[in-house]
């Protein structure tokens, strides 16, 4: 990975330019360099590297002209600048104007090592979070779904339509088989798809709380409410609603909620001004909504509400044709993110997995397949990798897996060492080129002389350099 990267290494200095480049490559980047400012946008401009050394003194176009110009052209670049002027002012402004860090000269090369690594691994972290973000935003485009299955393709049909339009709706199917998708896909492409999709578990919030999140509150409406505070239905303003598990809402707040399905406002907890909505509604449920009604855990009139159309998403156990593609897809998706990407299934697995009754539907074979990517032994996955057992036992059963054999990168502590050793020869070869004098030295290294004499000292005593 860390081959993919560019660093680019601007200074004046060509021995600086060398010795910082030696480090880097040994540590695994790619490399480029530059003598003055100018030269240094003209690469930026043409290699986009992913960091950027550079020196703050150089003649012509100044380190900060240079970063700035960078920075206006791509904000996202990662400079580190360098400079041998403890000027504690232009670092602060460097930092604020997106300046990743700031070393002053002289500086030791374990230093400068750890600071690029660091750099790397703050580049990495926001590239894995683009991509996660990416693959959520992938996730619920239903374009992807996985089935054969004739009824779930009739139902893509209905839901592609109903998107379009702005009528409510109700998904009924049990846990797991995908309501969330469903609804975010209709949201994604309705008319309101630019505002916001807000989702709330009725399930998953105490009846004591449920009010003061759907409605919002005032300032003073309770003990706490220290500022007013817009709730769930104002949040989605322009956007859709995800109502989840709406028959889990206690029969208090129905009514509540019949008034805002009629009006088309709310009112907060405290409050006296009705606040107008224009939101789209969707709501899911995991029972059978004509039953809740019977039992008296839904309103009827709220039911009448909701049920403008109606989806059902059948149970994975009821589209059987759909299991072994499904478990396909995210064995691939899985194995891919792992660096298993040829992992298949074997006959003794698709079998297994066709007799399973999947009372958590695709959820739970989502899980199973990616447990799988970890215990499979070789490149076919075994009934035995799924581990299906522990769904009824509640215990996993052991697995001997052969852990593959990877080269061991370089700790920390071996790349500081290899720093310091080229940091040795970068010194030992100045101080030969200007003759042995160590006032020269210490100023083409940028360093004082009592720091040069020290690191002589040290050399001495290791019996790495003799005067």
């Amino acid at each position: 990975m860390r081959a993919d990267y560019q660093i680019l290494i601007v200074d004046d200095d060509e021995s600086i330019r060398r010795m910082l480049a030696a480090v880097l490559a040994r540590d695994g980047f790619q490399t480029s360099t530059a003598g003055s400012g100018e030269e240094g946008l003209a690469v930026f401009r043409a290699q986009s590297p992913d960091i950027v050394l550079m020196d703050i003194r150089m003649p012509g176009l100044s380190g900060i002209e240079a970063m700035s110009a960078m920075l206006e052209l791509r904000p996202g670049a990662t400079v580190i600048l360098m400079t041998a002027y403890a000027d504690l002012d232009t670092a602060v402004r460097a930092i604020k104007n997106g300046v990743f860090d700031f070393v002053i000269k002289p500086f030791d090369l374990a230093e400068i090592g750890l600071l690029v690594n660091r750099a790397f691994q703050m580049r990495e972290m926001r590239r894995q979070i683009g991509q996660l973000q990416q693959e959520l935003s992938q996730a619920y485009r239903f374009d992807r779904i996985v089935t054969r299955d004739p009824g779930m393709l009739s139902l893509c049909e209905s839901v592609a339509r109903i998107a379009s339009s702005n009528a409510t709706v109700v998904i009924h199917g049990e846990s797991g088989v995908g309501k969330e998708v469903v609804a975010r896909y209709i949201h994604n492409h309705s008319a309101r798809r630019a505002g916001p999709f807000v989702a709330i578990n009725c399930a998953a919030i105490p009846d004591s709380l449920l009010e003061a999140t759907l409605f919002g509150y005032e300032k003073g409406a309770f003990t706490g409410a220290q500022q007013a505070q817009a709730g769930k239905f104002e949040q989605a303003q322009n956007g859709t609603l995800l109502l989840d598990e709406v028959t889990e809402m206690p029969l208090g707040l129905q009514a509540k909620l019949l008034r805002v399905l009629q009006e088309r406002e709310v009112e907060r907890v405290g409050g006296k001004k009705a606040v107008p909505l224009d939101i789209r509604i969707i709501a899911t449920s995991n029972r059978d909504m004509a039953e809740a009604v019977a039992r008296g855990v839904l309103r009827e009139d709220v039911y009448y509400r909701l049920n403008v159309f109606p989806l059902l998403i059948p149970a994975l156990r009821q589209r059987p044709d759909d299991i072994v593609p499904l478990a396909q897809h995210f064995l691939a998706e899985h194995g891919g993110r792992a660096g298993r990407p040829g992992l298949c299934l074997s006959p003794s697995a698709e079998d297994a997995l066709r007799r399973h009754p999947w009372p958590g539907n695709v959820r739970e074979l989502e899980n199973v397949m990616q447990r799988a990517v970890i215990f499979a032994a070789g490149d076919a996955v075994e009934a035995e990798a799924l581990h299906l057992s522990v769904l009824t036992t509640g215990v996993l059963k052991p697995a001997v897996v052969e852990a593959p054999v990877a080269a061991t990168p370089a700790s920390d502590a071996q790349r500081t060492n290899n720093m310091r050793d080229l940091e040795r020869e970068h010194i030992l070869e100045t101080l030969a080129a200007v003759g042995g004098s160590r006032k020269l030295a210490s100023e083409k290294l940028g360093m004082s002389e009592r720091t040069l004499r020290h690191k002589l000292k040290q050399y001495r005593e290791a019996g790495l350099f003799k005067e």
